[in-house]
């Protein structure tokens, strides 16, 4: 969206801001084709998506190639929790106001009677939310919670395990064991892991 948060620190700091996908709301946005030019032609290594609520096209995944494209998910049991027939058939209507999102994934977590929820920060593929995971954090589920409280507290964490993956993805402190899974290094100390 053009007047979010972030492409406005962007602009206000001389960093290129580019609108992806062309729609009617966003009418200067690029299409795919523009897309990865821009990309290319600012060598960019990482393409970051935050509250991004649509697929990727799979054409646009592999012109991108070897860039890397991440997505923080709100709350990783909500694929878990959540009929997958009745989460893609409702997926944008839900979707289109992040606070009906944030609730309804609260709401889930309370309805299976789940004791944790929690952000995940995950590499993107053409599927809905299932590419490999880079980091994960558990919130708990207090007894007396609000869907609005459990909502608000995943939030915060999602805003906090954003950061610190992409710091660590930029600084190259990501590496990967043999059965896939990710280990950070610590920032403050690089022979230990998160």
């Amino acid at each position: 969206m053009a007047d979010c948060g972030g492409a406005a620190y962007a602009r206000e700091n001389g960093i290129p801001v580019v609108l992806f996908p062309r729609s009617k709301q966003e009418p200067e946005g690029l299409s795919a084709d523009d897309l990865v030019t821009v990309l290319r032609k600012f060598r960019v290594d990482f393409t970051l998506l935050a509250g991004h609520l649509k697929l990727i096209p799979v054409e646009l995944l592999l012109e991108l190639g070897n860039m890397q494209v991440v997505k923080n998910v709100v709350d990783h049991l909500i694929n878990l929790c959540l009929n997958s027939w009745y989460f893609e058939a409702n997926v944008t209507q839900v979707l289109r106001d992040n606070s009906a999102f944030f609730f309804l994934s609260a709401l889930t977590i309370f309805i299976s009677f789940a004791t944790y929820s929690g952000p995940t920060i995950h590499f993107v593929d053409e599927e809905y939310d299932i590419g490999k995971i880079l980091a994960q954090r558990v919130v708990p589920v207090c007894a007396f919670d609000t869907p609005e409280e459990l909502a608000a507290r995943v939030l915060h964490e999602e805003h906090c395990l954003y950061v610190d993956v992409v710091a660590a993805l930029c600084e190259d402190r990501i590496i990967w064991r043999d059965d896939g899974v990710p280990l950070i290094h610590r920032k403050e100390d690089p022979i230990q892991y998160c």
